[in-house]
């Protein structure tokens, strides 16, 4: 027992322990000593033991086929051929499939040049896995490094028998080249990879084709181009296309008939084969081609073959386009842009029906009004390039199309009837713009209607269409306006103030002001310069704007009379008194500075001076600002105007004249206290 259980004075880690067990190398055994065999005895008694261990690892795990191949390459080493065979044969009771032994087996016959035992192994080999290639190419390999080319020809055959993948019908083809058998080669492409035969497989007969793909197609036209059989070729590509036919044609296939004919020289046959691809393959499969095309064109066309690829490529763009998207009526104008330029008028024709059969899925104007154009569009390219039947049924078609009882497209109607008008068939436009206004009425449909009217010179449907329109939208302005214009061009002089009486007289106008202004410039062209002063004194009563004052005033300088100045002031006047309750300061203001400005040019030098009297001072004030939810949000300075005539406003005044005085007399202070003698000086002088 430890009766001391403090901690020893000197310490050790485990980092020492570890450290010391290394450098001492308690752990590691010494290797074994080498043995030197000297006499036969020995050496068999080595072969017991080795055997002994191979023989104990194989008894405790069968399926471990490494031991059966370290235990086979030790008797092969030892040059014990007929035990290592016998060991491989006993593994392959084992696990016959395992590729590996086959091959390690194989490998070793041919190594002690045992030609015979190799050939014998890989047949064995290749019945029992006739799927493994690698068994193949070795054993054809071997047949012909051994120069024996009708054995490996045989092997080849016994292949082929088993449709395997394409890398082994080239292989067999290949080999029959390296010979030069250029005819086995082409029996090859013929009975296999292209033709076939007919078998049975499953029960079913059919027509196996063992791998009629597009690139061994290829393969074998270019196998007969690289011999100088071009006629075979050429055979061949027409062969592929008749093979292939228009349900599964390929564009990689084209690409190559294309170019082989090119290097013949054959251009035309060279361009038919592009079109007639280009014809049938759908759009998304032939960007290649098209590629291969324009660099041909390029190459040997003209520039009209250049422009046609050019097109045909961006026609593709834009089907893919609306494909995609039926509703890009972008892509439907560039579309149909590009094939009027270009194409006949009845392909243009049809891209213009597939386009309007588009219809928006929402009844909402603003989602037609990309679709509208389409329909304009389609009926001026009617109307230019065919015939005026077929324009008549595209605008009758729009318009049976449009929802006339949610929204209508003015702009329709009015084309549909200059339309009409072109053709000089006058009723139709007239029974055209006569049932738009009836089931759809609208300020433009008026306007148009009023407008071909006055172009017929008819002005009695003129005044029945502005009486419709103004009772249809008595609220607007322009309409009376124009209206009156019309009287007074007609010299209804009469006629027309009182549709200006009619119309100030509206409860709800758009523009009023507008309204006035023409009213009252419309009697002083008449020169009824009391008929105006009323209207002014009308409109006053209706409105104190400052701008209604100052063209009176100013209506009143320019009537030219001798009291016209006197009038003018005494509008000012009451103008000045009429605003001096106004709130907005800065208008009352204008009013002022524009007294003034007439006080300067026609005044004297007492009303000069009155109403400089009457100008306002401007002061720079402060107040408090509100957020949204009540809290403060600082200060702005803002300026207001204060009037010497308001009364309420004299004590801020006096108030402010004294702060200017007390502020000039410190400046003056300071300036003394900073300068005595220039003070002294000028109290002298």
């Amino acid at each position: 027992q430890v009766k001391n259980k403090a901690p020893a004075e000197v310490q050790i880690t485990a980092e020492q322990l570890l450290r010391e067990a290394k450098e001492r190398e308690l752990e590691l055994l010494p290797p074994p000593p080498q043995q030197k065999i000297t006499d036969v005895e020995e050496l068999n008694d080595y072969k017991l033991r080795k055997r002994k261990t191979f023989e104990d690892n194989i008894r405790k795990n069968r399926t471990v086929i490494s031991n059966w191949i370290k235990y086979a390459q030790w008797e092969e080493s030892l040059k014990e051929i007929q035990r290592a065979r016998s060991i491989y044969e006993r593994a392959l009771d084992v696990d016959y499939r395992n590729v590996t032994l086959w091959l390690k087996y194989a490998e070793m016959e041919m190594k002690n040049r045992q030609v015979n035992h190799a050939r014998n192994i890989w047949d064995r080999a290749i019945t029992t896995l006739p799927r493994v290639n690698q068994f193949w190419y070795k054993y054809t390999y071997m047949e012909e490094m051994l120069g024996n080319v009708a054995g490996s020809r045989q092997v080849f055959e016994r292949w082929m028998e088993w449709q395997p993948e394409e890398q082994a019908w080239h292989s067999y083809i290949n080999f029959e080249l390296r010979y030069k058998e250029v005819d086995r080669a082409r029996t090859i492409y013929e009975r296999y990879i292209l033709c076939g035969a007919c078998r049975c497989f499953f029960n079913t007969a059919l027509l196996v084709i063992v791998h009629p793909d597009v690139k061994n197609w290829i393969k074998y036209a270019r196998f007969e181009e690289k011999h100088s059989y071009f006629a075979h070729a050429r055979k061949v590509y027409e062969r592929a296309v008749e093979f292939f036919g228009e349900e599964h044609m390929d564009e990689h296939l084209y690409v190559a008939f294309a170019k082989f004919e090119e290097n013949q020289k054959e251009f035309e046959r060279v361009r038919v084969i592009y079109k007639y691809a280009l014809d049938r393959i759908p759009k998304q499969d032939a960007q290649n081609l098209f590629k291969n095309y324009t660099i041909f064109e390029k190459k040997f066309g003209d520039r009209r073959g250049i422009e046609d690829i050019i097109v045909s490529k961006r026609r593709f763009q834009y089907e893919e386009e609306v494909k995609a998207n039926p509703h890009n009526y972008d892509a439907w104008f560039d579309y149909l842009r590009l094939v009027e330029s270009d194409a006949d008028a009845e392909t243009v024709r049809e891209i213009y029906e597939r386009a309007i059969a588009n219809i928006p899925p929402i009844q909402e104007k603003r989602h037609w009004k990309r679709y509208i154009y389409l329909w304009i569009n389609y009926a001026l390219y009617e109307e230019l390039e065919a015939k005026a039947k077929r324009t008549r049924q595209v605008y009758q078609a729009c318009l049976e199309l449009l929802p006339h009882k949610k929204f209508t497209f003015a702009k329709m109607w009015l084309l549909y009837a200059q339309f009409e008008i072109r053709q000089k068939n006058l009723p139709l436009a007239r029974r055209a713009l006569g049932t738009s206004i009836g089931k759809c009425p609208k300020n433009k449909l008026f306007k148009g209607y009023i407008e071909l009217e006055l172009q017929l010179r008819e002005f009695d449907r003129c005044r029945k269409l502005y009486e419709k329109f103004l009772e249809f939208a008595p609220e607007n302005c322009t309409s009376w306006i124009k209206f009156a214009e019309l009287e007074t061009i007609l010299g209804d002089i009469d006629r027309a103030r009182a549709i200006y009486e009619l119309a100030i007289g509206q409860p709800r106008l758009d523009m009023p002001e507008v309204l006035w202004k023409s009213y009252i410039d419309f009697e002083i062209e008449q020169e009824e310069y009391e008929r105006t002063r009323n209207l002014y004194r009308r409109l006053l009563q209706r409105t104190q704007h400052v701008k209604v004052w100052i063209s009176f005033a100013q209506f009143e300088l320019s009537a030219g009379k001798e009291e016209s100045l006197s009038s003018c002031r005494q509008i000012y006047e009451e103008a000045n008194k009429a605003m001096r309750n106004c709130e907005e300061k800065e208008e009352r203001v204008m009013l002022l500075e524009s007294w003034r400005s007439f006080e300067e040019e026609f005044g004297t030098d007492a009303t000069k001076e009155r109403i400089d009297k009457l100008m306002p001072e401007k002061i720079k004030k402060r107040r408090k600002l509100q957020a949204e939810d009540g809290s403060d949000a600082g200060w702005e300075e803002y300026y207001d105007y204060i009037f010497p005539e308001d009364t309420a406003n004299q004590p801020n005044l006096k108030l402010l004249a004294m702060a200017k005085l007390w502020k000039k007399q410190q400046q003056e202070s300071e300036a003394a206290e900073v300068d005595p003698d220039r003070d002294g000086d000028e109290s002298q002088s």
